[in-house]
């Protein structure tokens, strides 16, 4: 992880509402980033998924887009991670749920996933402290993390068995919404949600671009056009670097190597533009055209 993000220890008063009321919530969390505004849904599943699972993943991120909507998962590999890395590629906010301490290595492409999610301005935490390692044990204990900070859980594909169908049976006791994508008969990955769905504990989605209205979300208003012919060029070439991510003012220092007067420059121009905003003077967020 980067040095530049800290690890903040938080107790219950600090956890977002629906977690801070959980019965179950953590006695405490550690986190790196910070939580995002927004309505989280819990989007999740098997670590073997299918060979079009990647795609049924962005397809049912894109239709939170304009929603509000937070995206947290496991990072996992498999669907955690494509919904993660749809997220991020379509400026969702997202946040990583994991089961092993924040001083813990994440090997391989998980790692890098973990750093996107962070220079977003996402967050990543957990209820483990240090460098206390992800066990058999500890990843149920994440998944109700997962479930109890959403309000809507989504398993996309799920075996028979796995993490996942402990992630719904938590947001069944915490009476949140339960979705499972129906998958083909005699796919193992389908098993799990076809079984959510035979049993009536979930609720099915037929058409990727539904996700939204069934997680009772709302989508804004269509916003115009953003136009950036009127950008001088260094604001503009700035503005395709880092459209659709959100920044600290320290680190867009540190990233570009402008000073701090010609980088209070390209940001009130953007600002004026309406393509860039800050809510605490702090940290930015770019609009993606």
């Amino acid at each position: 992880m980067n040095a530049q993000n800290s690890i903040a220890e938080l107790s219950p008063s600090e956890f977002p509402k629906a977690l801070s009321e959980c019965p179950k919530r953590p006695r405490k969390l550690y986190m790196m980033g910070d939580f995002p505004k927004g309505r989280y849904i819990a989007m999740v599943g098997t670590r073997r998924p299918s060979s079009g699972a990647e795609d049924l993943c962005r397809r049912l991120v894109r239709s939170l887009e304009g929603s509000g909507a937070v995206v947290v998962s496991g990072l996992a590999q498999g669907i955690d991670s494509f919904c993660h890395e749809a997220a991020l590629d379509l400026g969702i906010p997202t946040i990583a749920v994991l089961g092993q301490g924040l001083q813990t290595r994440i090997p391989g492409a998980r790692r890098d996933l973990a750093k996107r999610i962070l220079y977003s301005g996402g967050a990543l935490v957990t209820e483990l402290e240090g460098n206390v390692p992800g066990l058999k044990g500890t990843y149920p204990a994440r998944n109700r993390i997962i479930a109890a900070l959403s309000e809507c859980t989504v398993i996309v594909e799920s075996r028979k068995q796995g993490g996942s169908l402990i992630t719904a049976e938590f947001a069944l006791e915490f009476k949140k919404k339960l979705i499972a994508i129906p998958g083909d008969f005699g796919r193992e990955t389908a098993e799990g949600t076809n079984q959510l769905l035979r049993s009536g504990k979930a609720i099915p989605i037929f058409d990727p671009g539904d996700l939204a209205s069934v997680c009772g979300l709302l989508k804004a208003k269509e916003k115009p056009a953003i136009d950036t012919t009127s950008l001088s060029p260094e604001t503009k070439a700035f503005y395709d670097r880092y459209a659709g991510f959100g920044k600290t003012q320290q680190e867009l220092l540190d990233e570009t190597g402008l000073g701090a007067a010609g980088l209070l420059s390209i940001l009130t121009e953007l600002e004026l533009a309406g393509i860039a905003y800050t809510e605490d003077g702090f940290r930015y967020r770019f609009e993606k055209e």
